[in-house]
């Protein structure tokens, strides 16, 4: 398992920003490929565009400051969280960087909230990860011909 530090992410830094980007690129292609669908909405994503999502970021940083991944939040009403995006540059693949910002997600940045999150019901690391974490699966559901959804829900812990 890796023991990076995940820290906030501040996009209003270009550096950051592209770094963001581009692993998000990568990570969304791989995702693409695992599920047979090419149209994932962030794959066509400006860099302007990332920026002025309204989402919470937080980072892996590995020695040297290279992003080896990250994920992004959105608050909902009641106390919720959406989990937007958890992307690993390929390169980090299989090194337990998903695990670790997830982790840090819920037992740091988050501990106690409810999460939601979806992912392609044919991508099968992500499903194993939101599995193992604690993450009940709802119902599969079709946004567009071809493609598969899973949700998925943490509960709030009191």
């Amino acid at each position: 398992m890796s023991s990076l530090p995940v820290r906030p992410l501040d996009l209003a830094d270009d550096a950051t920003a592209t770094a963001v980007h581009r692993i998000g690129r990568a990570a969304y292609a791989v995702e693409a490929q695992l599920i047979g669908f090419d149209g994932i909405p962030a794959l066509r994503e400006s860099l302007a565009e990332l920026r002025r999502r309204p989402l919470h970021w937080r980072g892996a940083v590995a020695a040297g400051g290279e992003l080896a991944g990250f994920l992004a939040w959105e608050d909902e009403p009641g106390g919720s969280v959406c989990l937007d995006r958890l992307c690993v540059d390929p390169a980090w693949f299989r090194r337990g960087v998903a695990s670790l910002l997830l982790r840090h997600l819920l037992t740091e940045a988050l501990p106690g909230r409810r999460i939601t999150v979806t992912t392609g019901a044919a991508n099968t690391p992500a499903v194993t990860l939101y599995e193992r974490l604690g993450f009940t699966r709802g119902e599969d559901f079709s946004p567009a011909p071809g493609l598969v959804m899973a949700s998925f829900t943490r509960a709030a812990e009191d």
